[in-house]
């Protein structure tokens, strides 16, 4: 299994104790050698998906031995264990912790954080078995699970009418009419029966997709027969492309249909999907901060 970052700092240390030097490469077959990280684990990504897991943490573990002054780094991208390492090595404790760090650490500032109550240090204490990059895409997580909650909560409260257009407006802002508003158009008013939505994919109209828009409790279902009559819909204009988007979910059986319907492609989103792009592309909200997070460019301190 990926153990998590603090539980390989003791195994990498203990494998430096003899000396040599290594790279991040040989540090993390240490680990997999180790942890016994089987080739799927290995494959895993870290939530935002750029970056492989057993490399983040790895590169964590290194980074925290080097920062808390365990090993040292010789020349670039290389470390090995230093004598303060050496030294936690003879007596060594159970696990190597942020905690450990800061207790052994003769810097007692490396570590700095601000005084919490004991509520927060427990708090802290578990969240820190995660890699900062982990603990910001959580945060940023639970931001847009909160965030996805409000936007169900606001579109509940609109007119049908008014869903009808945050669902062209959302396709038109994913690039679907050439991001051309004046290419997309409500049509549930006109009594064009089934269809409440189209999207010119061309500046003729000769392609279009065909949409459906069903404002109903988040916990209702959709079955089978609604996208049954969305399905004869697309039938009555020939259409070939068509997409029912929802609030609330779909059931299994009406998934299975849309899936091997042959007349048309038909693609289902339902209430969490659309808030999910909704934030994704920004409609309905706005951006409130960015954060940059910077990394170390160690080639602006090689001498030339």
């Amino acid at each position: 299994m990926i153990p998590d970052f603090q539980t390989a700092m003791l195994p990498l240390l203990q494998q430096m104790n003899d000396e040599k030097i290594y790279d991040s490469t040989s540090l993390r077959n240490v680990a997999v050698s180790y942890f016994k990280i089987t080739d799927e684990e290995k494959s895993e990504k870290t939530p935002n998906g750029k970056q492989l897991l057993y490399y983040n943490r790895i590169a964590w573990s290194i980074s925290y031995l080097r920062t808390g002054g365990l090993i040292e780094s010789p020349e670039r991208g290389k470390y090995k264990i230093s004598n303060l390492g050496k030294k936690v090595l003879k007596n060594p404790p159970e696990k190597i912790t942020i905690r450990f760090l800061k207790e052994i650490n003769p810097d007692k500032n490396l570590f700095e954080r601000e005084k919490a109550s004991k509520n927060e240090e427990k708090e802290i204490e578990i969240s820190e078995d995660k890699t900062p990059d982990e603990l910001i895409e959580e945060g940023h997580k639970r931001i847009n699970q909160e965030l996805s909650t409000i936007l169900l909560q606001n579109i509940e409260n609109a007119s049908p009418y008014k869903f009808e257009e945050i669902v062209v407006d959302l396709l038109i802002k994913m690039g679907y009419g050439d991001s051309d508003f004046n290419n997309g158009e409500v049509t549930s008013k006109s009594g064009d029966e089934g269809i409440d939505g189209i999207i010119k994919e061309d500046k003729l109209g000769l392609d279009k997709i065909y949409v459906q828009a069903k404002r109903w409790k988040k916990d209702s279902k959709i079955g089978r027969p609604e996208i049954q009559k969305f399905v004869g819909a697309l039938d009555g204009q020939r259409a070939k492309k068509g997409i029912f988007i929802t609030t609330a979910f779909f059931s299994q059986e009406a998934i299975n249909y849309a899936n091997n319907t042959s007349n048309a492609t038909v693609i289902l989103i339902d209430g969490q999907k659309l808030t999910d792009l909704m934030i994704e592309y920004e409609a309905g909200v706005t951006v409130k901060d960015t954060i940059k997070i910077c990394k170390i460019d160690t080639d602006f301190f090689v001498e030339e």
